[in-house]
């Protein structure tokens, strides 16, 4: 058991502390520290993070911050390593469309949900599609804008997969536009990043008559 043993801080008495629970050093927080800070919350709302129902919330909400930012732990790089020469000479753009965004605005740590467009052209290598999703993943699931999401894998594919050319549109609503604020709803906010070849206009063309199918 990952865990360390630690003198309580009136008499000597020993106590285990487990390995999660440990304050941090000056660095990350400590998951005890994520969840104070999520029932300094639940009071600062007005209620009561000791009754029965929110007794377990700071647990359940560290939990799924875990999940919504795991993207600080991809390495993009990493994620695009791996190409494939032995294509048949395959010289035309690679489109994924439809690979669904779940993010959360930076501004106001809500989430932004929609949908990511991306294209490339190889130059003489491939990579797997998989990998193209798991890139908009990767920066997906951090507190950012959409314009720096949409630069950021842009940068991304053109930086480790050398193309001729790379598109990103991405096609998302955010709540901090719906449940707050000027509360509009059906608001959708497009953003775009062409490079390289798709910046000539018959090539724009081509990859929106695609994502149009």
């Amino acid at each position: 058991m990952d865990a360390v043993l630690e003198r309580a801080e009136s008499g000597s008495e020993l106590k285990v502390i487990p390995e999660g629970a440990r304050p941090s050093a000056g660095g990350r927080p400590s998951r005890a520290e994520a969840e104070a800070a999520v029932r300094t919350l639940i009071r600062w709302a007005g209620d009561n993070p000791g009754r029965e129902g929110l007794r377990d919330t700071p647990k359940r909400v560290v939990k799924a911050y875990e999940e919504f930012f795991a993207g600080y732990n991809k390495d993009p790089e990493e994620i695009l390593a791996r190409t494939f020469g032995e294509v048949a000479g395959y010289d035309d753009m690679v489109v994924l469309r439809g690979i669904r965004v779940e993010s959360h605005c930076e501004h106001h740590m809500v989430p932004v949900q929609g949908t990511a467009h991306v294209a490339y052209m190889p130059n003489g290598s491939v990579v797997g599609i998989s990998k193209l999703a798991r890139i908009v993943e990767a920066y997906a699931r951090r507190l950012q804008t959409q314009e720096t999401m949409t630069a950021q894998i842009a940068d991304a594919i053109e930086k480790y997969l050398d193309p001729k050319g790379v598109a990103v549109v991405v096609d998302a609503t955010h709540q901090c536009m719906t449940c707050r604020g000027v509360k509009h709803h059906g608001v959708y906010t497009i953003t775009r990043q062409f490079r390289g070849c798709f910046r000539e206009a018959d090539q724009e063309r081509r990859f929106w008559d695609l994502i149009r199918g």
